[in-house]
């Protein structure tokens, strides 16, 4: 079967039974805070008139109530605007998203459940829509990093039954998120330059650490200004790279303007809120921290000792997996993969590449296949080149362990140590889902790499129970991650 439609079958086959599960917890528990569907005008509503009648209040009632945790800010901002300090801490791309589905394609629906049940519905949609095309687009990326398309299609599905699902079928900008990023990341790694700049750039609209993938700019820019400069001996392009880099951040810094004008442009100094009148007015910096306490091991507290268990299985998976990449290479990843790219004798094409390497064809011939029971071994060429001496030939490693992978490696590690030392920890998580090398990982432990099957069920069991307990909480207004 091709793989293509497997995923989008799975893809779709998760996202319906994790809005099936919401919908039954609901129907069979009590939610611990049933203030979701209260839903004051908006302050720039001056008129307070009455709401007009609809057709169906219970399904308007059901929509609405299920608008929880930080659904309530995003599903608000598209209704109102940044009304507030602290909702600043939610980007606006996926409320304007929200707010153009709603007064345009679910438009006549809003005289049957009414308008804020519209704003829900349009956010169960987005976010649901977007999840399917990022598993997609995750296989895409796999399929050019990992040069095994079952290795890519198992590690697709284990992200289309992620522990952090319920965010991807709720009104939350992950599914957003994750579409952006990845799907930049395909383009990136296929030796698409401009593009994804505008991806990576909308994803730092969805959400914050959308800012990080212009890493992987400057680490393409590091690796083609060296070649031109040490191997062909022309002037850097380093510029390119810096260049693309900005357009990155310019979605966050103008988000930022935005709201250093409507709160401190114009006010008197004894006004001014304190993070105004700072030398970098970082409004997005202030909130995190004054609204959320985040801060440097601001969270190292006894009592948050259930937290961190919480966030510890993704934290150790996604410890194991730095490790396990550095241990297999650690002179190629300390070089930051430029030992292998000169072996290869062309550090950007080695890297980033319009040209795939032959990958294993999904209709492969049972006389090619190998057999069941024999242990698969990661797979190495060994580069040889007569300017090195024997002892200095590299073997350059393919699958999870080659040096592609080296630049989602460090965006990963940056991710992790800022969830476990300067997050809410439990927040991990989500906040490590849409990272691939996670995936990779566990599709290389449950595959290619000829560990035990246990591994299978350890993963699938940690997924299968936080799928479960994070639809049965968070969609009872119960904390979870």
């Amino acid at each position: 079967m091709n793989h293509t439609r497997t995923i989008c079958k799975y893809a779709i086959s998760s996202r319906i039974l994790l809005l099936t599960l919401i919908i039954l917890w609901r129907s069979l528990l009590s939610p611990y805070d049933t203030s979701a569907s209260i839903n004051p005008n908006c302050l720039s509503d001056s008129s307070r008139s009455t709401k007009p009648p609809i057709l169906f209040p219970s399904i308007a009632s059901a929509i609405e109530e299920s608008i929880v945790w930080d659904s309530v800010f995003f599903v608000r901002i598209a209704e109102c605007g940044y009304e507030y300090e602290q909702s600043y801490a939610f980007f606006p791309l996926f409320p304007i998203l929200i707010f153009l589905l709603s007064n345009s394609v679910f438009l006549p629906l809003i005289s049957v459940i009414g308008y804020r049940a519209v704003l829900g519905l349009s956010g169960y949609v987005i976010s649901n829509v977007a999840f399917v095309f990022a598993a997609l687009s995750l296989y895409r990326l796999s399929v050019v990093i990992l040069k095994d398309r079952n290795a890519s299609l198992c590690a697709s599905i284990l992200f289309c039954f992620n522990p952090a699902s319920i965010f991807y079928s709720s009104i939350y900008s992950e599914s957003l998120y994750a579409l952006l990023s990845i799907g930049g990341m395909h383009l990136l790694m296929s030796g698409v330059n401009n593009v994804p700049a505008l991806l990576f750039a909308l994803s730092g609209s969805a959400r914050s650490n959308g800012v990080l993938n212009g890493g992987y700019y400057g680490f393409k820019a590091l690796h083609q200004s060296y070649y031109a400069m040490y191997v062909k001996k022309r002037a850097n392009i380093l510029f390119a790279g810096a260049l693309r880099c900005i357009c990155v951040f310019i979605p966050f810094l103008a988000f930022q303007a935005y709201g250093y004008y409507n709160i401190c442009h114009g006010r008197n100094p004894d006004e001014m809120r304190p993070w105004c009148k700072a030398k970098i007015p970082l409004l997005y910096g202030f909130i995190q921290s004054h609204y959320w306490g985040v801060g440097f091991l601001q969270y190292f507290q006894f009592k948050q000792l259930p937290n961190f268990l919480l966030a510890s299985p993704v934290l150790s998976l996604a410890i194991c997996s730095i490790i396990s990449y550095l241990k297999a290479d650690p002179e190629n990843f300390f070089s930051l993969g430029f030992r292998a790219a000169l072996k290869k004798n062309n550090a950007a094409s080695f890297l980033f590449s319009r040209e795939e390497e032959p990958v294993e064809d999904d209709n492969h011939s049972a006389a090619n296949e190998e057999p069941t029971n024999v242990r698969r071994r990661p797979k190495s060429v060994t580069v040889e080149r007569s300017a090195f001496p024997k002892e200095n030939q590299v073997s350059v490693k393919s699958g999870y362990y080659s040096a592609s992978v080296i630049p989602y490696i460090i965006h990963l590690s940056f991710m992790a140590a800022t969830a476990f030392f300067v997050m809410h920890v439990q927040v991990a998580t989500r906040f490590l889902s849409a990272s691939p090398p996670l995936y990779w990982f566990a599709s290389c432990l449950m595959t290619s790499c000829g560990k035990s099957w246990r591994w299978a069920q350890l993963i699938w069991a940690y997924a299968a129970l936080y799928i479960l307990l994070g639809s049965l909480l968070f969609s009872n207004f119960y904390p979870f991650t």
